[in-house]
């Protein structure tokens, strides 16, 4: 479901503006095209879901990362600010749900039982179970968006994410765990074997 879909599905009227946002020239890998692959995605481990409650992941994957300025927390919460925003016109309680789904992919959780949760946060995580060619250019093109910090700095502080998201069952539902689960484990201990080797101390 398109972004304007979404939001017409809701009551509100499509605001101008996204796009704009996911050109930055700063953004390397949280583009639209990322958005546009968390909405396909999240429709697909929607399916079995209402029109609204659909509408209601499409919106909230469209704008998840509308701000992005390489700052965790700060960047989700300001996209669901836009969001609120963007729904104007839409019922209050479609544009509350659409910014508690923003507001989950801060700590990437939410309650088991959230299937709107499921399907979005789900969706984010594709790309970790992606092909190795496509998950290297990923990787590069995060390091990319945090340019700013130097080499010891993201490392460390990329190999506490890595190890972070190996200790935990990433995807939540069964679908995405058949789909993505095996490779995305492949796929990140790959990385972190790459980071830890790149460390002063490596014996």
């Amino acid at each position: 479901m398109k972004w304007a879909e979404a939001v017409t599905a809701l009551g509100g009227v499509p605001r101008a503006g996204l796009e704009a946002r996911y050109g930055e020239p700063h953004r390397r890998y949280h583009t639209l095209d990322h958005a546009a692959a968390v909405a396909r995605d999240s429709a697909w481990l929607a399916e079995g879901l209402g029109d609204v409650e659909r509408a209601i992941v499409a919106a909230a994957a469209w704008t998840h990362d509308v701000v992005y300025d390489a700052k965790p927390g700060e960047d989700e919460r300001a996209s669901a600010a836009w969001a609120r925003e963007a729904l104007d016109g839409a019922a209050e309680a479609h544009i509350d749900r659409v910014e508690g789904l923003i507001l989950a992919t801060i700590k990437h959780d939410a309650p088991a039982d959230d299937l709107l949760a499921t399907a979005l946060l789900d969706a984010d995580l594709a790309i970790l179970g992606a092909p190795e060619a496509t998950y290297a250019a990923y990787a590069k093109a995060v390091r990319d968006e945090y340019a700013k910090y130097p080499d010891d700095v993201w490392r460390a502080g990329r190999i506490a994410v890595l190890e972070g998201m190996l200790s935990r069952t990433l995807y939540r539902s069964e679908a995405a765990r058949a789909r993505w689960a095996t490779a995305a484990a492949k796929n990140l201990t790959a990385e972190l074997t790459h980071w830890r080797r790149e460390q002063p101390d490596h014996r």
